[in-house]
């Protein structure tokens, strides 16, 4: 089996943002171009994340879905404020190909069974956002991490598979953009308890992160943002004007975060190829 290595762009009105812990989100540039450089650079996939659209009752991703599917030849998961079958219908009309369900499917479960009916279980995939608690367990939250369910991370991920969900991005939020790595204990916990792909976000600084992730946390794929999204900013300063949302003060800067090494995807494939693991890596 091949794993994937799944680029991530979080979406704040028109820009692609990056946070820690999904919360303070700074300013990385225009979506579109960076889909654009990650489909030639060798992502597997591009996953499109609206971070404020449950916040805000809202998905504003159309035009850039749009414009993004006309150029890019790979897999495109869309999430972020899809409530219904017909944000569903709507969202792969634009040119998605999968949808990442999460805060409507933990207000109403039944979603996951109708969209997989609709749609195929593999244009399905539900993504949990856990926070280990003081007693560790894990629970999963809602709006980005903002909103406390009290439901069970394992036994929804269970339940999401059994209502047929295809996959799960499973997000430890306590490690998402820290740079520290992927939270291993949750990430093997969810892949041991269902038979359906696991995919791992939140936390990877360096190399090493993803080896350990796919090797002791089982997983099937992992996604990618910080480290590839600050090796594309320190190559492509001029990113023109930003308006809308988003802190730029970071941009603007040139302030690199030290936690994280930066790294091209083909860098990630290399090094798990020399590690022994398979992915879509050629050798050129």
């Amino acid at each position: 089996m091949n794993h994937r290595v799944i680029a991530r762009l979080d979406i704040k009105g028109p820009n692609l943002v990056k946070g820690i812990h999904l919360e303070g989100l700074r300013v990385m540039g225009k979506p579109e171009e960076f889909a654009s450089y990650y489909n030639e650079a060798g992502a597997d996939e591009l996953l499109y994340m609206d971070v404020v659209a449950s916040l805000y009752d809202r998905n504003s991703l159309k035009d850039i879905i749009t414009r993004t599917a006309k150029e890019i030849f790979i897999p495109l998961t869309v999430g972020g404020g899809l409530r219904s079958i017909e944000d569903i219908t709507e969202v792969l009309r634009y040119g998605a190909d999968k949808v990442s369900l999460n805060t409507a499917a933990i207000k109403n479960p039944e979603i996951i069974r109708q969209a997989s009916e609709a749609f195929g279980s593999s244009t399905i995939v539900i993504a949990i956002e856990a926070i280990k608690q003081n007693d560790g367990k894990y629970l999963c939250y809602t709006d980005n991490g903002r909103e406390y369910t009290g439901i069970d991370a394992f036994e929804w991920a269970e339940k999401a598979q059994d209502l047929g969900a295809g996959e799960l991005i499973v997000t430890s939020v306590d490690k998402e953009g820290t740079g520290e790595g992927f939270d291993i204990e949750l990430t093997r916990k969810i892949s041991d308890a269902v038979r359906i792909p696991v995919i791992a976000h939140g936390g990877p600084g360096k190399l090493e992160h993803f080896e350990e992730i796919i090797r002791e946390g089982n997983a099937d794929a992992v996604t990618v943002a910080s480290m590839i999204h600050y090796d594309y900013v320190s190559k492509n300063k001029s990113q023109g004007e930003f308006k809308g949302e988003g802190n730029v003060t970071f941009i603007n800067s040139g302030k690199e975060f030290g936690k994280i090494n930066k790294a091209e995807i083909m860098d990630i494939k290399k090094y798990l190829s020399e590690k022994g693991i398979d992915c879509r890596y050629i050798n050129e």
